[in-house]
Formats: C-alpha cells, structure tokens, sequence
C-alpha cells in the first residue's frame, strides 16, 4: 500500500473562529495533510475571508460561495494544489450550505458535497429553515451522483445538526421527521463511514451545556456518508477530538480514508437501519 492508493478528506466545524483562532486552525489543517478540507459553519464576515485566503496562502484551492443574506455561515471546500478541484452543482437551493465538487487525486476521482445544516432556530421560527433544508437536501441526494459526474464515489460530509436514531445517550428534542433526514441518506444509497468501520462505537463530536456534576451531554452531529456501492474502499473514519479539546472549535473534527486497495469491508451495513 502506498499513499498514492489513498484520499483523505477531513470535516469540520470550525465555529465562526475569530481573526486568531482562524489563524490557529489554518496551521492545524495544514498539518493534517488531507487531500480534500470540508468546513462548515464558516463565518460569512471577514473571518471567512481570511480563512479561504490563509489557505490559498498555504497553496490550497478554495470554494467558498459568497454569503445568503440574513445567514451568518456558509461551507468551504478547499483541497492542495495537486488535487484536482471542480464546483459542481449540489441540486440543493441553499448552495452556501451544500457545496459541491468533483475532485481528482492521484489515487481516485470523487465527487464531495459540505454540508451545513441550519440549527433549530429562534423560538418565533423553530426548525422552519432546518426542516426545509433537510428536505430540500433529502429530495436532492437521489440524484446526487449522476449530478456531480464522479467516477469514484461520492463523500458527503459536515455537520449535520441531527443525531443517528439509537444515539446514546437519547436526545428526546429530535424529532421523528429528524431521525427521517438521516434515514434518507441510506434510502438514497449512502452509508454512514463511521458506522461502517465502527457499528457499536459511542463517540461524539459536540457537547451541550454542563447538566450537573461537571456532565455534559454529548453528541454526534458530524457525520462523512460515503455511497454504499464503494463503501468497501472506507480504511477508517474516525472522529479527530484533539482540536476541540485544544480550543480551536466546539466541535471535533472528522476524517475518512479511501483507499484503492481495501477489499473485504462487507458493504451490507447501514447504520440507518441498524440502529433504527
């Protein structure tokens, strides 16, 4: 095996970071040497600016859409020089939040979708923008791969604001029509890379308010889904808690490796239906 057979793309949130913090997070990205960066919640001000152009500083292309007016985050998908990198049209209406591409490396060509769902919203307008995102990007993920044109497979991968049905421990705010949303993706032909390499792991990528005695609950909102007809190319997906431990975001980060040469990952799995 060598590294030319393998993709790397990581995913994460990186909390609307100030002018400084973004400056610390662009270095820890640097460092993890991923041919594809997914990063949602990226503020639509000037920090945004300056993350998209301290990574093409650092030799990185960038698509980074302009902001929606009345919406303060927007996704960036950026990958180094020597990989390839096409805007693609996601089919979703909020393209600030669902950013696509086809990417070519030297191990394989992929299409990418950073996916950024809107958060359950002031209490005059609770889950108005969520829920009509989610559908919006539940109608979309049918066709999503003839649409971006790959001929690998297809990555999608950000945060998602919603927890897998089973999540330990149990969130009873999420409703049925959530759960329904992270359903969909293995009703379109999609896998969820964590579950795949990890069926039984409870781990989480975001924790909520302290809830006495120093606990605080946890959640997996991040998620990279992966089409399940190349799901046997999955090495690893794993969740990267040292950023969010560090203090560079709220959020953990979250990696998935394909590699050309893994066979024998049983492609029946999906965590949709396994834990539901």
């Amino acid at each position: 095996m060598t590294e030319q057979d393998q993709l790397r793309v990581l995913t994460w949130n990186v909390q609307r970071a100030s002018a400084a913090r973004t400056r610390a997070q662009v270095e820890w990205l640097v460092r993890q040497e991923a041919d594809v960066l997914v990063l949602t919640e990226v503020s639509a001000g000037e920090s945004g600016g300056l993350l998209a152009r301290w990574l093409r500083e650092r030799g990185y292309q960038v698509l980074l859409p302009d902001p929606a007016p009345e919406d303060r985050y927007r996704v960036l998908l950026a990958c180094p020089a020597d990989v390839g990198l096409e805007e693609a049209d996601s089919g979703v209406p909020m393209p600030h939040r669902c950013v696509a591409a086809k990417v070519k490396s030297s191990a394989m060509e992929v299409g990418v979708v950073g996916l950024y769902v809107p958060s359950r919203g002031p209490r005059e307008r609770r889950n108005v923008a969520k829920r009509a995102f989610q559908e919006e990007v539940s109608a979309a993920l049918p066709g999503l791969t003839a649409r971006l044109g790959a001929a690998g497979p297809v990555v999608v991968a950000g945060d998602q604001n919603v927890v897998e049905p089973g999540h330990i421990p149990a969130h009873p705010v999420f409703g049925a029509w959530e759960y329904d949303f992270y359903r969909s993706f293995a009703e379109a032909g999609f896998t969820d890379a964590f579950r795949l390499r990890h069926p039984e792991a409870v781990e989480h990528s975001w924790f909520g308010r302290d809830t006495g005695a120093g606990k605080r609950n946890g959640y997996r909102f991040d998620h990279v889904f992966l089409t399940t007809t190349h799901a046997a190319l999955a090495r690893d997906c794993r969740y990267l808690h040292t950023p969010r431990e560090d203090g560079l975001s709220d959020h953990s980060a979250m990696e998935v490796v394909l590699d050309q040469t893994v066979s024998g990952i049983g492609t029946q799995l999906n965590s949709g239906q396994k834990r539901a």
